[in-house]
């Protein structure tokens, strides 16, 4: 129990500082983004979905992943909305658009693989 209520934990401050990353670069929150969240968002992301999956049962791991799937899908179209509001100066920021791409990169890989991998298992035969 102990490692599931920790790894929800750990994805939760992982998709937060993913959503800071995209949140600093829009003008939403005010400073600048530094690199320990860069370092922070695909790892607590990644290793607390390891640590609740070594917790749970096969009912939570598939709702954490669904999830998870689609959190990091929004935060990677959260990222392409953010840099096409930027591009057509619509938005402006005075940082780096680097950190939207990082996300948009990161999180839309991450949450393709989740959802397609949610999808495979509630397709396949039981």
């Amino acid at each position: 129990m102990a490692l599931l209520i920790a790894g929800a934990f750990m994805v939760a401050l992982g998709l937060f500082a993913g959503g800071v990353l995209v949140a600093a670069p829009l003008g939403l929150i005010t400073g600048s983004v530094d690199a320990t969240l860069w370092v922070l968002f695909p790892l607590l992301s990644i290793l607390g979905f390891v640590l609740f999956v070594i917790g749970a049962k096969t009912a939570q791991i598939r709702g954490l992943s669904q999830f998870i799937a689609w959190a990091l899908l929004a935060l990677a179209l959260a990222s392409a909305a953010g840099l096409v509001l930027r591009a057509a100066s619509l938005v402006v920021g005075e940082t780096s658009t680097l950190p939207l791409w990082y996300v948009l990169v990161i999180a839309g890989f991450l949450g393709a693989v989740g959802a397609a991998s949610a999808s495979r298992g509630l397709d396949s035969p039981a």
